[in-house]
């Protein structure tokens, strides 16, 4: 796939980043609703994705931490954090990007969170917040509450 460049809405904040596959995702979680007022629609980046600018990060539960402009507060990526096969996992905001990407969207999380009065068209795979938390929370350590 084909590096790409991006910005926030300020400019204050350049990105590139190389998409791992031709797709987008759209999370409706609660935390995403309160971050962007809707979905945050995103593509999963390959390693060694770069940013320049007032880059801030707030670490919004004990697996994953949210990136935004410092400066403007555009959201910039969610990242893994936790322990396991999923960390250091980004999905980049696909906003920063000329034409999102170009990707379409195929994915779909937290749907049992979405709200009624907005849909999506097209045909996705769509998961809820329990396959979510199946899929990547990380496991508990043995012998710990």
């Amino acid at each position: 796939m084909t590096e790409l460049r991006g910005q926030c809405l300020c400019g204050a904040v350049t990105v590139t980043a190389t998409p791992d596959r031709s797709a987008l995702a759209a999370c409706h979680c609660e935390m995403c609703q309160r971050w962007g007022s809707g979905p945050f629609l995103s593509f999963q980046a390959a390693q060694g994705y770069a940013a320049l600018g007032p880059v801030k990060t707030y670490q919004s539960s004990s697996w994953a931490e949210r990136a935004f402009c410092g400066q403007c507060g555009s959201s910039l990526w969610y990242r893994m954090t936790g322990p396991g096969s999923h960390q250091g996992q980004t999905q980049m905001s696909a906003g920063l990007f000329e034409d999102a990407a170009g990707a379409r969207l195929k994915l779909e999380i937290y749907v049992d969170k979405k709200p009624d009065g907005y849909g999506f068209d097209g045909n996705c795979r769509k998961m809820t917040e329990a396959d979510v938390i199946d899929a990547f929370a990380p496991a508990p350590v043995e012998g710990s509450t």
